[in-house]
């Protein structure tokens, strides 16, 4: 991607970002406000199903979208939409660190290795190792995202969580995936050089049923 395309995606979301914390400060139980807010996730993530022909997640954002407009057209003044919010940013963060958490069990490939394995052409016992470690890492990310969701919901004001969840969130996400890869070849550098894009690609393009078969 030209390095003008990737700033302007990077504006693009950092000004959605922005947004999303306006809109659930001034305007959180506003119908219109609600799909604006919960609507590109649910295609950003029905799309990636259909790319990977996931057929469970197509399904489970078909119920979301039917869910979501029914209690959007049915709820007179969307009583405590607050917690619509909490579920939906807690849930996503949950769901992925029991995806990242359960390809660590014993006989399982660890989904770092995995991505790792589609730009590495050797996947040495140090990279192996490595990877598994930065699965770890990534589960204990998500599972802190998780908590902390729920303790400022409940012990902050409303301005808070709604910076926490929509400005803090994707950023700390971004800054964990350059930061490990800043660190890499610091620890490492013995290993195979790769680029960020190689590796951005690497995730977004792994099926997870595939990510998830043995590494050799």
């Amino acid at each position: 991607m030209p390095s003008w395309r990737a700033l302007a995606v990077v504006l693009a979301l950092a000004g959605y970002a922005v947004l999303s914390h306006v809109l659930m400060v001034v305007a959180a139980d506003e119908p219109w406000a609600v799909l604006v807010l919960l609507g590109p996730l649910l295609l950003g993530v029905s799309t990636i199903a259909i790319q990977q022909r996931h057929l469970p997640s197509l399904l489970g954002c078909m119920v979301a979208a039917c869910g979501l407009w029914a209690y959007v057209t049915t709820h007179d003044g969307l009583h405590r939409i607050e917690h619509l919010y909490l579920l939906q940013h807690a849930g996503i963060h949950f769901a992925l660190g029991c995806v990242f958490a359960s390809t660590l069990r014993p006989g399982a490939t660890p989904l770092i290795s995995a991505f790792a394995a589609r730009v590495h052409r050797t996947m040495t016992p140090a990279l192996l190792h490595y990877t598994r470690q930065v699965t770890w890492l990534w589960s204990a990310y998500f599972a802190l995202m998780v908590v902390l969701s729920f303790a400022l919901f409940i012990a902050a004001p409303w301005w808070w969580w709604s910076l926490f969840a929509n400005v803090v969130t994707p950023f700390a996400a971004v800054a964990l995936f350059v930061g490990e890869y800043l660190v890499r070849y610091r620890l490492h550098p013995e290993f195979e050089r790769t680029t960020l894009a190689q590796a951005f690609r690497a995730y977004r393009d792994t099926p997870l049923i595939e990510a998830r078969r043995p590494v050799r």
